[in-house]
């Protein structure tokens, strides 16, 4: 019988203590960065049919990016220089005369 070593959710859900010395910075940004917990990451958006972000490019098109592109970002991720895109925030107006504020990418705002 061969055994798996269980990940942390899979410890918790089965009643383990989590007793190993937290990751340091350096070591979860790795764990982030790596190609599997990506194209996990890019499955999962694709399947909950992600939106575009701000600079418009659609889940869809993330496989068509150029491997340098995708190795600039990994890097930028784990050197700490990684800047997002800024996000706008939009009032919505509700009937009972309030507003809610919401995230948006921008796209299609004036």
């Amino acid at each position: 019988m061969k055994l798996r070593r269980l990940s942390g959710r899979d410890r918790i859900a089965h009643g383990e203590m989590r007793t190993e010395r937290p990751a340091s910075h350096e070591q979860l940004m790795e764990e982030v960065c790596e190609r599997e917990n990506c194209w996990q990451a890019y499955k999962r958006v694709k399947a909950n049919k992600g939106s575009p972000g701000i600079d418009g490019l659609k889940v869809g098109e993330l496989l068509g990016l150029p491997e340098a592109a995708l190795a600039s970002i990994r890097e930028q991720l784990l050197r700490g220089t990684y800047q997002p895109q800024p996000v706008r925030r939009v009032e919505i107006p509700k009937p009972d005369g309030g507003c809610e504020s919401s995230a948006s990418d921008g796209a299609g705002i004036d």
